[in-house]
């Protein structure tokens, strides 16, 4: 490719030649193969180089053009200009350099020695006082911040897969609950085919059941049709139900999208009483000004956002009122209905609808593996090869066969319905000592030279230890202890003390501005005993955090699961006469549902049970 004047001499030029960034079409595409491109010729820079290229691959990212990764408007950098800067200072710093990034913005590299994380990345903080969307807002379009979203700025993004699998367990747990374990013959009703809500439909065609879809972007549900995530779709409600309704007499597992509003569909169930047996949603209601109004096309959107933002927001909010009030009427009819997390209730409780929040949201039915320091842990072949993954998820089948037969159904699954988007990734719900057994499984196998290159890990943000969001990850907690910030916080710097390969914190991903805190991280294992000995440190203390987290607020199972590892918790005793007080309180004070109750108080005398095997407390 040639290389217009204004690149030659730059270090990104060699990646513009080689055709991975057209800046003139503004085109990123994923770097694969052995051969280093950092000058360092390290893996630990090159690593963060690849997956930045990875995010923001047309196969990956929602909007490349714009920089926009996924959900509403993630980020992977603030601007073209920053991005350019951000892959400059990758390629010429050296293995004990430290890049500074702020929304988006690398500010500074310091020298900070080979244990140090390699990239530190804060993005979208605001001083809590001025923590609101017009702020917000206001400080962007002066170019000095960016919404980053949760894994699009920290480039840890792999495409649907990353939420496929979320989406699993969530809809699966309410199977387990409601319908013995399987949707055969049960309808699933959502809306939002974008990068997050895209996931649902497989998901539950996973679970056996049928699923019907709205999304007023055709873009998003052609975009599904092609990657395999959507089986078939229509612009006509009445067809969508009908074909919707047939396979579930049939107990047929499909997925049917519809080109509607959700509020359209929904008005169309309430008034022919057709009652979805789980009802959720996926819209991007966490940003009023990327949710779409009943009533108007995606063009029409598009221009009324940049002509009139605030009389859209306000069209929005009208929609999403209705929304919520929809969703209300069929709960009340016997759907099985969770708010997924997007802020879709608040969004209509502030618009007037008081009794919002009788819909839970989706922790009721996550919270129990957050509890035991299980999320979504993920990681990619940096050098692009397929059969590094199938390698892996045989590593996985061999060793959690036995004990995890959920996790082997699932990736017999994603090995036959997901395909790679970027470099192939897999996204596995590994939980406290899995991921370092498994992190050191793998530093092995590529040191062996049993994989064809190095391996990246991440997660989610939204996991167990990592995020504070009282409308989601952090909602009815037992202890009250929903909006406490000071968790991510410690996640973050923990993380960064182990010495991940990069960190970062971020506010607003998934629920918003002023609504969530959440930190996340990048880890390269190259086989070499340094990128080894920091991993087994990181898979450590990243989900040890999330015990930490829920011992703290009272969780019975967190504390049991925190004395048979070996987790030192200095006030343990203290917070064994806690939990017996606030599982109560919990309770009584409406916080919690009568089945989160039974099920931790089941958890305590399982624990009481156990008590008397367990080594002195740890603060002696």
């Amino acid at each position: 490719m040639s290389v217009p004047q204004k690149y030659r001499g730059r270090p990104i030029e060699e990646l513009i030649s080689a055709g991975y960034y057209d800046p003139e079409t503004r085109t990123v595409h994923v770097i694969t193969g052995t051969e280093l491109h950092v000058h360092s010729r390290d893996w630990q820079l090159e690593g963060p180089l690849r997956m930045l290229f990875h995010v923001l691959d047309p196969a990956v990212a929602k909007d490349p053009k714009n920089l926009i990764v996924y959900g509403g408007t993630g980020k992977a950098a603030r601007s073209w200009d920053d991005f350019e800067a951000i892959v400059d200072s990758l390629l010429t710093m050296d293995s004990e350099d430290t890049l500074v990034i702020q929304s988006g913005q690398p500010v500074a590299i310091w020298k900070l020695g080979k244990h140090a994380p390699r990239v530190l990345m804060s993005n979208a903080m605001l001083v809590p006082k001025w923590a609101d969307w017009k702020i917000f807002w206001e400080l962007e379009a002066k170019g000095l911040i960016s919404f980053h979203q949760m894994t699009a700025g920290c480039w840890a993004y792999i495409g649907t897969q990353g939420i496929l699998q979320g989406t699993y367990e969530t809809i699966g747990a309410a199977a387990d609950r409601h319908f013995g374990g399987s949707l055969e013959g049960r309808l699933v009703v959502s809306a939002g085919l974008g990068n997050m809500g895209g996931a649902q439909p497989l998901a539950i065609k996973m679970l056996g059941g049928v699923a019907l879809i709205a999304d007023v972007d055709k873009r998003m549900i052609q975009r599904m049709i092609d990657t395999g995530y959507l089986d078939t779709w229509t612009d006509n409600l009445d067809k969508a139900i009908d074909m919707a309704l047939d396979a579930k007499e049939r107990r047929q597992a499909t997925s049917i999208g519809v080109l509607a509003n959700a509020v359209d569909l929904l008005e169309k169930l309430v008034k022919e009483n057709i009652v979805p047996d789980i009802l959720t949603d996926q819209t991007p209601a966490h940003d009023p000004l990327s949710y779409v109004p009943q009533g108007l096309t995606v063009e029409q959107a598009e221009q009324l956002r940049r002509s009139d933002p605030e009389k859209y927001i306000l069209l929005a909010k009208e929609t999403m009122k209705k929304h919520v009030q929809l969703m209300l009427q069929l709960q009340a009819r016997g759907a099985v209905t969770f708010e997924y997390g997007n802020n879709l209730r608040k969004q209509a409780y502030d618009a007037g609808v008081e009794d919002a929040f009788k819909i839970p949201g989706q922790m009721e039915y996550m919270r129990p593996l957050f509890e035991e320091g299980r999320g979504p842990f993920r990681w990619t072949s940096l050098v692009g090869d397929p059969n590094d993954i199938y390698k892996l998820d045989d590593v996985l089948i061999t060793l959690f066969e036995k004990k995890n037969p959920r996790l082997v159904r699932w990736i017999k699954n994603a090995r036959q319905y997901v395909k790679f988007q970027g470099l192939p990734a897999r996204v596995v719900y590994l939980g406290y000592g899995e991921r370092a057994l498994f992190g050191k499984i793998v530093s092995e196998m590529v040191r062996k030279g049993e994989l064809s290159g190095p391996i990246w890990f991440g997660r989610d943000h939204l996991d167990s230890g990592s995020v504070a969001s009282p409308f989601r990850e952090t909602e009815g907690m037992l202890d009250g202890s929903d909006a406490i910030g000071d968790w991510p916080i410690l996640n973050y710097a923990l993380n960064t003390a182990a010495g991940a390969t990069w960190t970062c914190f971020h506010h607003g991903g998934g629920v918003g501005i002023g609504y969530s805190i959440h930190a996340g991280f990048g880890m390269v294992v190259d086989g070499t005993e340094l990128a080894e000995e920091k991993a087994l440190r990181v898979f450590t203390v990243d989900p040890g955090s999330g015990v930490v987290r829920h011992a703290h607020a009272g969780y019975p199972k967190s504390l049991m699961v925190a004395r048979e590892k070996g987790i030192r918790i200095p006030i343990i005793d203290r917070l064994e006469e806690k939990s017996k007080r606030v599982i109560e309180e919990a309770y009584k004070e409406g916080r919690i549902s009568k089945f989160t109750y039974d099920r931790v108080k089941k958890d305590l005398q399982e624990y009481e049970a156990r008590k008397q095997n367990y080594r002195t407390p740890f603060n002696t």
